[in-house]
């Protein structure tokens, strides 16, 4: 294949692929965890060149930071391993780069609205919106708990992760 059309080919396999982003407040406990649960759901099913995930935060408290030790305890013991992820916040560019910004609670969704603007908004959904088991609609803030709280956010990201998988 000449460089053109393999040029052209990996343009249209990139606007075919779906990209996630996930978003809490410092994005060091549950949007970290999110990404590692969808990545590693995406992997299982085959899709990792047709979906993409990310996380970020509305906050800067964290940029660069490695997720709370605590969520990567309680990831790790389920086989999510969030080592490798690093803090950062939402970026004006994310909302042209993601199809698809899914936010933790009510409080993040209102901020990414308010960023997002009229030609991003329609990409913006609570995450729990995708859960199957839990009738919450947010999903709780683990960091000024204690470890049930981190496997009790683990137990609803499962759920609705699976759910946003099977909407693909």
């Amino acid at each position: 294949m000449n460089g053109k059309l393999q040029q052209d080919k990996e343009i249209a396999d990139a606007s075919r692929c779906i990209h996630v982003l996930f978003v809490c407040t410092g994005n060091i406990c549950r949007s970290p965890t999110a990404e590692a649960i969808f990545r590693k759901l995406v992997a299982g099913a085959g899709m990792e060149e047709e979906v993409t995930a990310d996380s970020a935060g509305t906050h800067g408290y964290h940029v660069g930071e490695p997720p709370d030790p605590r969520a990567q305890k309680a990831a790790a013991k389920r086989g999510y391993d969030l080592s490798a992820l690093r803090a950062r916040t939402i970026e004006d560019a994310d909302f042209q780069r993601f199809d698809l910004i899914l936010a933790m609670d009510q409080e993040h969704y209102a901020i990414l609205s308010r960023s997002a603007g009229s030609s991003a908004g329609h990409k913006l959904k609570l995450m729990m919106s995708y859960a199957r088991r839990f009738a919450e609609k947010e999903v709780p803030d683990p960091y000024y708990g204690g470890p049930q709280g981190f496997e009790r956010v683990l137990d609803m990201l499962e759920d609705a992760a699976q759910g946003l998988l099977e909407s693909l």
